[in-house]
């Protein structure tokens, strides 16, 4: 061992603390697993990690929701955790302060009826007197179609005619 380790520097250094002084992550493991096989998934998830010391705080408080709370409901809270994917500590102190690590999660349905800006089918109805390609060329006048019957313009709103237009009605300006 290098002369760095704190064993060799402060042989006095009481036994129990060899996990936090040597960041030994086999024994946080193994310390959150005494608790519960999903705590200790749990922590190895949480310390899956190209830098696992920084995440050892983590582990940490987990320890410290199994001291609060107990080792059954940390537990159940890790395994629900484990199925959905979740590897947060957080959300395993949330579902804990609210009682809901035995609840299951409400899934998303998939698409609703009706959005926010969801409109009916009757709001884009059109009435057209004349063939789509007819009245779309620039050199139409203004009240005959290339076909030769009259255009109108219908306005609608909520699927009803407001007013109508014939296009003898308007002049070259407003065509």
């Amino acid at each position: 061992m290098p002369s760095s380790y704190p064993f060799e520097k402060h042989p006095r250094l009481p036994q129990e603390t060899a996990g936090y002084a040597l960041r030994d992550l086999t024994r946080l493991i193994a310390s959150c697993a005494s608790h519960g096989s999903n705590v200790g998934i749990y922590a190895e998830r949480l310390l899956d990690d190209p830098l696992p010391w920084t995440r050892m705080r983590a582990v940490y408080r987990l320890l410290g929701l199994v001291r609060r709370y107990g080792a059954e409901p940390v537990d159940t809270a890790c395994s629900r955790a484990l199925d959905l994917d979740v590897v947060s500590v957080t959300k395993i102190a949330s579902m804990l302060e609210r009682a809901t690590e035995d609840t299951l999660p409400l899934m998303p349905t998939g698409t609703t009826g009706g959005g926010r800006f969801a409109r009916t089918p009757a709001e884009f109805a059109t009435r057209q007197t004349t063939p789509a390609s007819a009245g779309t060329s620039p050199t139409a006048s203004a009240g005959t179609s290339p076909a030769g019957g009259s255009a109108t313009l219908t306005l609608l709103r909520g699927g009803q005619p407001v007013a109508v237009f014939d296009a003898t009605d308007l002049t070259e300006e407003e065509a």
